[in-house]
Formats: C-alpha cells, sequence, structure tokens
C-alpha cells in the first residue's frame, strides 16, 4: 500500500553585503612661526687720555732755549763776567801797587794771555731724567642694553577630510520552500 508522503524542500536565503571603506585624511600643517632678534643697543663713550712731556730741559741741554731764559742766562753770564772782570783789576791794581818786587807788568800780561787747553771729549746730552712726563689716564665706559626677541607663531589647524563607508544589503539568494505530496 502506497502512503502518501509529504516531501517538503527548502532553499535558504543568501544576504550579501557591499562594503565601502571609509575614507579619513588628516594633515596637520606646521604652524607659522616668526622670529625676530633685534640688535643690542651699544653705546660706548671714552675720555681721551692726556700725555704731556716737558722737554724744556733736555732743549736747553742742547742749546735750544727760549728768548726769556736765554736773556736770563746772558744777564747773570754778563754779571759773573764783570764781576770777575773787577776782581781781576782790583788784584792787577795791588800787583802794580809793589812795582818794587820786579816783573809786575809781564806777570800781569802773562796772566791775561795764558789760557788753559780746552778739553776734547764726548759729551752725551739730553738727559732723559730731566724730561717731566705728566700722564692723566683715559676711560672708557661701554654700556650693553640686550633687546628681547620677538616671537610670533600661529598655530595653524588641521585639515580633515573624512568620506563614510556604505554598506548595501543586496538579497543574492531569496529562500523558498517546497511543499509536495507523493502518493
Amino acid at each position: 500500500m502506497n502512503i502518501p508522503q509529504l516531501q517538503i524542500q527548502t532553499t535558504p536565503a543568501k544576504i550579501g553585503l557591499q562594503v565601502t571603506r571609509p575614507i579619513q585624511e588628516i594633515e596637520q600643517p606646521r604652524a607659522t612661526l616668526s622670529l625676530e632678534q633685534p640688535a643690542a643697543i651699544l653705546e660706548m663713550s671714552t675720555t681721551r687720555p692726556q700725555l704731556s712731556l716737558d722737554t724744556t730741559e733736555n732743549r736747553a741741554d742742547v742749546d735750544l732755549k727760549s728768548a726769556s731764559r736765554r736773556t736770563a742766562e746772558i744777564a747773570q753770564y754778563s754779571k759773573q763776567k764783570v764781576q770777575e772782570g773787577t776782581v781781576r783789576r782790583a788784584q792787577e791794581g795791588q800787583q802794580l801797587l809793589k812795582i818794587e818786587n820786579g816783573s809786575t807788568i809781564a806777570d800781569i800780561i802773562k796772566q791775561s794771555t795764558d789760557r788753559p787747553m780746552a778739553e776734547l771729549q764726548v759729551k752725551f746730552v739730553g738727559d732723559p731724567t730731566k724730561v717731566k712726563i705728566d700722564i692723566t689716564a683715559g676711560s672708557l665706559d661701554i654700556n650693553v642694553t640686550p633687546q628681547k626677541p620677538i616671537v610670533e607663531s600661529k598655530i595653524n589647524k588641521p585639515i580633515h577630510h573624512y568620506t563614510p563607508g556604505k554598506v548595501n544589503v543586496v538579497m543574492e539568494q531569496y529562500g523558498s520552500i517546497d511543499i509536495d505530496w507523493k502518493v
């Protein structure tokens, strides 16, 4: 005997996913930086040194004298020679008073004409110890005023591009149920 049979056949459903990935781009630009260093302020003031050399005595040693000094020396020399001449004339007068002693006039003439020989020698003139030196020191003052640097910075925002992703659901295969009777 044939028993009727129930026959069921199923086909599963299949879902497919189409995924588009998201795209994200981030770029960070460098900060804009401006640096400036002003030069320091430099102030200098100087006082010149003074050097004074008095070579009057050295110049006098080499017979380079001022007119007033030469006049004073000539006056002094003349005064001395007048005094020496007066003394000599007085001595000669005293000798002439004693003329009875013999050759007095010849002695006077001999004394007047006999002069000693001058010595020849090397003489260095211009004694360095006679130079009068006067020094006034100079000065140098330096003032430096540093200047602060000028720093300007600007932060740049990041550049951000974002493309969102997508998910598409696609039915690749529909499900089905077949029911059949077999007799």
